[in-house]
């Protein structure tokens, strides 16, 4: 069964690799952008399976707009996917409020916001499929990405609650782990603090990694996103996916040492009860 598809942040990486990866299976979808005029080449490889919006998603009405704008144009819903976002770097110290709350509107109110507007929507018709693009910074961080992991580790934590409470209502929600892939996200739209001599062998290190792997990551968008169509169209697909042997790896080692830290102190852990 084809799938009506509505995907925040299109102008450019994962959003844009899974508009083309859903219109090649077959399905529906409205591509939405802060700027829908840089979607202009998915407009001419779309048809008539494709719409376009204006969204930001700090703005709780466009996102209410953009689920309307989406049932007007194909009469229904079935899978929202959260991946507006941007790379962020810089120590705790360094963050200023404002850079941390901008961070945090985007990658979580944001998505929140548009995960609000659809879900009576998939909820009233029994189906559908909640996706939220994080990151293996979801799970686990260093030094640099704190601002970053903040907001996915609160989508994560979110999402994980949706799923229990959809679960029971036929909606779906997919929580997506990427490691490094060539999306343009360690590019010029990367927000950098202002850096303090104190942490330029720690975040500095971190922030000119990042920088200088920008275009030669590991991880093919395309791919990626051909994998996320599978699972979307699969009866079977897990709450959690990471995509990449980098994340693969490092989830398993970090889920490795919290085991371990479990075990270490487990005996101090239980001495608290009465």
């Amino acid at each position: 069964m084809t799938q009506t598809w509505l995907i925040t942040g299109c102008s450019s990486g994962f959003g844009h690799a899974l508009v083309r990866a859903a219109l090649a299976a077959g399905d529906s979808v409205m591509a939405t952008a802060r700027k829908p005029d840089d979607l202009a080449d998915l407009v001419a490889a779309g048809g008539d399976r494709l719409r376009t919006a204006a969204l930001d998603v700090t703005d709780p009405d466009a996102a209410a707009a953009a689920v309307d704008a989406t049932l007007d144009a194909f009469g229904r819903l079935d899978v929202v996917v959260n991946n507006a976002g941007f790379a962020a770097v810089g120590a705790v110290e360094e963050l200023t409020m404002d850079e941390l709350r901008h961070v945090m509107e985007v990658m979580f109110f944001g998505a929140v916001a548009v995960t609000k507007a659809a879900v009576p929507h998939l909820r009233t018709q029994g189906s559908g499929t909640i996706v939220q693009i994080s990151s293996m910074g979801g799970q686990l961080s260093f030094a640099g990405v704190g601002a970053y992991s903040a907001a996915k580790f609160a989508l994560e934590g979110l999402s994980e609650a949706l799923a229990a409470e959809l679960a029971p209502h036929g909606v779906r929600v997919l929580i997506v782990e990427p490691g490094a892939f060539r999306t343009g996200l360690n590019g010029a739209r990367m927000l950098t603090s202002t850096p303090l001599d104190a942490y330029r062998d720690t975040v500095g290190t971190v922030s000119a990694n990042l920088a200088a792997d920008d275009g030669v990551q590991p991880g093919d968008p395309a791919k990626a996103a051909r994998t996320i169509v599978d699972m979307v169209h699969s009866a079977d697909a897990p709450l959690r996916l990471p995509l990449g042997r980098d994340a693969v790896d490092a989830l398993r080692a970090h889920q490795t040492q919290l085991a371990d830290d479990l075990r270490k102190w487990e005996a101090i852990s239980v001495a608290t009860s009465f």
